[in-house]
């Protein structure tokens, strides 16, 4: 094929990502051919692997655009009520949604139960071809065609090529764009676990030297374990049997879930960020983990995700509606800037949260006890960082900061009162008398 549609698209990778932009892009007229590694069996039912989604308003809007979210099952959508953020045996704070009249925060839902929903869109699409157990070996552009030259020999040609192929792209490497990485010496285990004490639909963060654990709500009495260790650590928890696993985190969170029981497998992931130097080159793309792969301790990655992938969509579609080509130097432009502009604060705030929560230098944890006693007498600064979780409009953002400085104004009693407060160990919560 020396002639390719014009309207074509070629993206490499059928995660979430690359799944979700083959469904926006469809919805925009174009035809879109996916290349994936994997059988079409690891596709039409995804493996579990551990990893929660928590899905804010935006990104759930998206995926009902894209006819994803009613594929979700019910039983699988799991609400974040609040979120509490502590340090060591420290008070900390909570953010909520109370005052941009949300009920929650956004929700968790299984990864591999949105790639099997995703699965089911693009598969129920016609203008959309996936090539499992496809391997790209090389890509070259002769003219306005871009060639991937698969490991069994066939050659797929397109206007536009998008990577989508997570942060170690290979297709990345293959276009020759550098990228940033920082590899924080860490691994984060991931795992579900049953407990006596119920959650209450909280997700908890707890920072400690040498360790963070992350409490993710999932059913009352079932949540999601992130515990960041070292790699050896990881590793050595992973070889315990159950009990003696089940016992061991029970220890790190000092009982204050009760007993505690392993359910399902145990899965364990490097800690390393990536920020790709480029975005975009002649003919092509990076979109989703590709593009930019987040630590998970802001759990926004995903979300950063599927904002690349509607930037993308959205940029390509206004192309064609002006007459212009999708594979246009100065709309790849534009999505890059568009992109850049909303992932940039994001990622620089990240890891700045993440150097500042787990530097174990001694004079740091005073310096975080006083930001979060800050946070925790002043609803206003919990209720900016609330209107970024939930994708507050700005119209939205001033009307929950004006909300939450009447309440602050009208006296600390009643004002306490309505706000929900966490004791010192941020594992129960309270309305004080």
């Amino acid at each position: 094929m020396d002639s390719p549609n014009p309207r074509n698209v070629l993206i490499v990778g059928a995660g979430p990502a690359g799944l979700c932009l083959a469904r926006a892009l469809a919805n925009h007229g174009l035809e879109v051919d996916v290349v994936e590694r994997q059988p079409a069996a690891a596709l039409v039912e995804p493996a579990f692997d551990g990893r929660e989604i928590a899905l804010s308003h935006g990104s759930i809007d998206i995926l009902e655009r894209l006819d994803i979210w009613r594929r979700i099952p019910t039983a699988e959508i799991h609400p974040l009520r609040r979120a509490h953020v502590s340090d060591g045996g420290a008070e900390g704070f909570s953010i909520d949604a109370d005052n941009f009249g949300k009920d929650r925060l956004g929700n968790f839902v299984s990864n591999h139960v949105i790639r099997a929903a995703a699965w089911q869109a693009v598969h129920d699409t016609q203008a959309i071809r996936v090539h499992t157990d496809a391997e790209v070996k090389a890509v070259e552009r002769k003219g306005e065609i871009y060639s991937a030259h698969l490991a069994d020999g066939r050659r797929l040609t397109s206007s536009l090529l998008v990577a989508a192929d997570s942060r170690f792209s290979q297709t990345r490497r293959l276009l020759g764009v550098p990228v940033a990485m920082h590899d924080f010496g860490k691994t984060m285990l991931v795992c579900r676990m049953h407990h006596e004490v119920p959650h209450k639909g909280v997700a908890r963060e707890w920072f400690g030297r040498g360790q963070t654990r992350a409490l993710l709500p999932l059913d009352e009495y079932n949540v999601s374990l992130v515990l960041t260790v070292t790699g050896r650590e990881a590793a050595e928890l992973q070889a315990l049997d159950e009990d003696a696993f089940a016992h061991n985190i029970e220890m790190r969170l000092e009982h204050r879930l009760g007993a505690m029981r392993l359910i399902g497998s145990r899965h364990a992931y490097p800690l390393v960020a990536t920020w790709a130097k480029r975005f975009v080159g002649p003919g092509f793309a990076l979109v989703g983990d590709a593009a930019v792969g987040m630590h998970p301790v802001t759990a926004h990655g995903f979300n950063l995700g599927l904002a690349s992938v509607d930037r993308l969509a959205t940029t390509l579609g206004d192309a064609l509606a002006h007459h212009r080509g999708i594979a246009d130097s100065a709309v790849l432009a534009r999505y890059q800037r568009k992109h850049r502009a909303g992932a940039l604060p994001l990622f620089l705030g990240t890891g700045m949260v993440v150097g500042f929560y787990t530097d174990d230098r001694a004079f740091m944890q005073p310096l975080r006890h006083v930001l979060m006693g800050g946070m925790r007498r002043l609803r206003p600064l919990r209720d900016i960082l609330a209107a970024a979780v939930v994708d507050a409009s700005p119209q939205e953002t001033l009307l929950g900061l004006t909300r939450s400085i009447v309440r602050l104004g009208s006296g600390p009693l009643s004002y306490r009162h309505k706000a929900t407060l966490a004791d010192a160990d941020g594992f129960s919560a309270r309305n004080p008398s």
